[in-house]
This record gives structure tokens, C-alpha cells and sequence, in this order.
């Protein structure tokens, strides 16, 4: 079997490259534009945060319309949701209402729920050996958000005869178009193509729920919601401390290029070291990162702790799915764990995007840390227990190879 990864994992990477570059400038303009069309200004992050639950909400019928109609087909449907979140977003800011912008960040979210299995599609059909590589190399689309999300929003925000932002959003409909022209590239799939055949005996569609695939989801998920808590909450913190906005910028910055350049060597890292010593490893960093937190509030110590935070979260989000599918391998019902796995993401997600301002108020930035540690120093332990022997997937793979070689 060839050892080099095929050309449609190049056009996932490139779909999620658009699906990160427009999350990354809705966390750069929503809160923004939502406070200056907001009611009152506590409901300035309220379309971000539909933005989270609505992404949560549709996360498993996303799955469940692959699992229908075809990875290709449910591509393309979920590229229309980003087209209604630039015109309404668009709307919104051209007539001042906030309502209409609620509407586009909830679209978004939809959208942004179906293209998060982009990661997953890549890995269909591949190699148990190259499955980690082409999961890493997709999910480090966000590096070339990082970069295009803030230039994008930049050249777009303030342009003459347009209100602030306006443009910014009808570029999602032009996102949506080229999301639209790479999902058509695609092979063609039928649709519930990962199911086994008929003569399979029933029930064999509910994948048990075994303390591998739960850690699997539990490392991907708490990663993600850690992450998402103490990203905003630092920049909040450091607003607090009277840091110039330039510098957050600055810092917020370095730490989404942490979060998604490691991804070009996750899947080398996860071939050489293991998932348990890769999980392990980015769970250690998420510990890292809060201790530093708690030790000082110097802005250079604080920008150190985002970049281990972003490193955290790669080893975590990668190592999971990679995980997750090696334990699941050609399952019939691969599709529907993706969907619950993707769902508990998005559930800690959109908790780690409504709670920073309630915790810093309540029990402040070091209770915070000291809450995500615990929680983090928790399930290393877990990991570490549940992941001491062979990997269910890893086994079956081993066993086939030899039974095909006898």
C-alpha cells in the first residue's frame, strides 16, 4: 500500500484552511461588532456564543447527514449556512441590527460544524499508518488562518463607503463559494460508505462506549474547552493589567500559531513517540501552562503560557482524534462516534467561549488555572491508566497484517 498521502487530503486541508480562516476573523471582529450593535454592552459576546451553540447543536446531525448522503454531498450542503452567515452579516452591519447578526454567527456555527469532519474525512479509506499524518496535516490548515484571518479582516474592515466590518462578512459568501468548488473535487462517496454490509448482525452499528474511546473523546474535548477558557480569559486578564491592545494582539497571536504549526510533525511525533506518550505530553503542557499562569502575571510569562497553551491543545486535539481513529479503525460505525466526539467538543467548547467572564468574576484568574489544572492533572492520570496496554485498533491492525502475510 502506498506510503505517501493522496491528493484529496491536500483539498481537505485546503477546506479547512477556509473553515479556520473564518473562525479566526469571527473571534477577531465578533465581539467588536457585537458591542457596537448590541442593546446593552453584556450582550456584546452573544453572537459569538450562539456562534459555539449552534456549531454544538448541529455537530451530530452533521454526521448523521455524511453517514446519509455521502462526505462529498454533506460538504457541500454545509457550505451554504457560510453563504447566509456573510449576507445576513453583511445586512447586519449595513442596517445596525443585532438580531440579523446573531443570525449570521448561529449560520456560521452551522457551517463550521460540518466542516470541522474534515479532519476525519482525510484519514477514510487510508492506511492505520498514514491515518495520524493526514489528520495532522489538515488540521494544520490553521496555520494558514493564522496568517490569511487577521490580514483578511484587516484589509477588509475600514474600506471607503462601507460601514466598519461590512466587507468582512461578504467575503464568507466568496469563502463559500471556493469551500463550495472544493467540496464538488472531491471523489465521489456513497452515501453510508463506511457501513459494513448487510449480513452484519445487528447491532453492530453501536460502537461500545470502551475507556480507550473515552479517553479518546475526553483528551480532545477538555483540551478544546480548556484551551477556548484560558485564551479568552488572558486576554481579558491581561486587559485588566492595562497591557496595550497591540501587545494581547501580539500574544493571542503567537499562541494560534502554536496551536496549529505543530501539526505539520503531530503525525511524525505521534509515529515515533505513541498517542499515550503524545497525549500525555500535551496534556503536561496544558499543566504547564496553568502553573505558569499562577506563578506570575508578567505579560512575558503570560504570552509563554498561551504558546504552551496552543501546543497543549495541538497534542490533545490531534492525539485524540488519532486516537480515536485507530480504536475505531473501519468500524460501520466510525461516522456516528465522529459525530459524538465532535459533539463533546463543541459542548466544552461552547463552555470554555460563556464561562471565562462568570469565572474571572467569581473565583479570578488564579481559581481558574487551579480549576483547569485539577481537571487536566485528572485525566493524565485516566490516560495514562486506560491507554498502559495495546490499543484495541492497534491490535486488530497488527493481527490482519499477519493473518494477510501468512
Amino acid at each position: 500500500m502506498s506510503s505517501t498521502l493522496p491528493r484529496r487530503t491536500y483539498l481537505y486541508f485546503t477546506a479547512q484552511s477556509i473553515n479556520l480562516t473564518t473562525a479566526v476573523m469571527s473571534v477577531t471582529m465578533a465581539a467588536i461588532v457585537g458591542a457596537a450593535l448590541a442593546p446593552a454592552a453584556t450582550w456584546s459576546t452573544v453572537p459569538y456564543g450562539f456562534q459555539f451553540l449552534c456549531m454544538m447543536l448541529a455537530t451530530y446531525p452533521a454526521s448523521r447527514v455524511m453517514s446519509r448522503i455521502g462526505r462529498k454531498r454533506a460538504f457541500m450542503l454545509g457550505s451554504i449556512p457560510l453563504a447566509v452567515s456573510g449576507i445576513s452579516g453583511y445586512l447586519a452591519v449595513q442596517e445596525q441590527h443585532f438580531a440579523i447578526l446573531v443570525i449570521s454567527h448561529s449560520a456560521l456555527g452551522i457551517y463550521i460544524a460540518f466542516a470541522n469532519f474534515n479532519r476525519f474525512a482525510a484519514t477514510d479509506n487510508l492506511a492505520q499508518s498514514l491515518k495520524p499524518k493526514a489528520l495532522s496535516l489538515v488540521v494544520a490548515g490553521g496555520v494558514i488562518a493564522a496568517v490569511i484571518g487577521p490580514a483578511l479582516t484587516e484589509w477588509l474592515r475600514d474600506v471607503g463607503g462601507y460601514p466598519l466590518f461590512a466587507l468582512c462578512y461578504a467575503a464568507f459568501v466568496g469563502l463559500a463559494a471556493m469551500s463550495l468548488l472544493i467540496a464538488a473535487c472531491l471523489p465521489g462517496d456513497a452515501a453510508g460508505a463506511t457501513r459494513e454490509p448487510a449480513k452484519n448482525p445487528p447491532g453492530a452499528t453501536n460502537e461500545p462506549l470502551s475507556p480507550v474511546l473515552a479517553v479518546a473523546m475526553a483528551v480532545a474535548a477538555l483540551g478544546y474547552g480548556v484551551m477556548n477558557l484560558l485564551m479568552i480569559q488572558a486576554s481579558m486578564h491581561m486587559k485588566h493589567m492595562h497591557e496595550d491592545f497591540s501587545d494581547v494582539r501580539l500574544a493571542i497571536q503567537w499562541h494560534v500559531v502554536a496551536m496549529f504549526a505543530p501539526s505539520f510533525f503531530t503525525g511524525a511525533i505521534i509515529h515515533r513517540l505513541g498517542i499515550r506518550s503524545t497525549i500525555c505530553a500535551g496534556l503536561g503542557l496544558l499543566i504547564g501552562c496553568t502553573a505558569m499562569n499562577m506563578w506570575s502575571h508578567s505579560y512575558a510569562v503570560m504570552t509563554l503560557s498561551l504558546i504552551a497553551l496552543g501546543l497543549g491543545w495541538n497534542l490533545t486535539y490531534v492525539g485524540g482524534g488519532a486516537l480515536l481513529m485507530q480504536t475505531l479503525q473501519n468500524s460501520p460505525s466510525a461516522m456516528h462516534m465522529q459525530g459524538k466526539n465532535d459533539l463533546a467538543i463543541a459542548l466544552f467548547a461552547t463552555v470554555g467561549a460563556f464561562s471565562p467572564s462568570l469565572l474571572l468574576g467569581s473565583v479570578g484568574w488564579n481559581g481558574t488555572n487551579a480549576i483547569c489544572m485539577a481537571l487536566c492533572i485528572v485525566l493524565l492520570l485516566a490516560s495514562g491508566y486506560a491507554l498502559r496496554g495495546p490499543v484495541p485498533g492497534r491490535a486488530c491492525a497488527v493481527q490482519v497484517r499477519r493473518r494477510g502475510t501468512s
